[in-house]
């Protein structure tokens, strides 16, 4: 394995924990804040005493999950199932860059415009979804099994806190909505080390579908 694609591919790393290590001390320096019961976008929203903080540290960490996707692709081999997570890890950084830094949320009670609509758009992120499904087709074994479940665990908080739309708007509370984003979201950044790690500990010969 190249040095330079050993270097992209450790960026898978540093990327998941960027993102939680600023998710962590961002709820911590925000007064008031409720890491269980509040949403992540909170800590970035328009007015949010973190929003400084939080916004620059999430767009690196979505610049090194583009760097990450490079070394994906460039490690595919034969795989065209892994190249289209490269793709869509690829497609998914540049998702989360354009919500952080131009489709940040109001505080909640505040009232809602354009930019909120947006942020549930992008917030869904879609891709971040076919990156697993197609990380669960391009590895047999363990990482197969590892990818469904971090899709189910990507699945059920997301249907939790659908229901709290309506509150957010009111400014009314959330309870749990915080801990099941959480939930989700870092099991989609374990989803993406482990991945970075599998790939690093291969010898650099072509990937193919039997891999993993």
């Amino acid at each position: 394995m190249r040095a330079g694609n050993l270097l992209l591919l450790i960026c898978g790393l540093a990327a998941s924990i960027v993102y939680v290590g600023t998710d962590l001390v961002a709820a911590s320096r925000y007064p008031g804040y409720s890491f269980t019961d509040q949403a992540v976008s909170e800590l970035f929203a328009i007015g949010a005493p973190t929003r400084f903080l939080v916004v620059p540290l999430f767009s690196i960490a979505s610049l090194l999950l583009l760097a990450f996707a490079w070394g994906v692709w460039l490690s595919a081999g034969g795989s065209p199932m892994l190249r289209l997570v490269a793709v869509m890890s690829a497609a998914s950084a540049v998702d989360a860059l354009i919500l952080w830094n131009a489709f940040p949320m109001h505080m909640r009670g505040a009232e809602r415009t354009f930019t909120d609509t947006m942020h549930l758009i992008l917030g869904a992120n879609p891709f971040v979804w076919l990156a697993l499904i197609f990380g669960a087709t391009a590895f047999r074994g363990r990482f197969r099994t590892a990818s469904i479940a971090t899709l189910i665990l990507l699945v059920l908080p997301a249907v939790f806190a659908f229901r709290y739309v309506h509150a957010l708007d009111m400014g009314e509370a959330t309870p749990g909505l915080g801990l099941a984003e959480r939930v989700s979201q870092y099991g989609y950044q374990l989803w993406q080390a482990a991945l970075a790690l599998l790939l690093i500990n291969k010898t650099g010969t072509p990937l193919s579908r039997n891999a993993g």
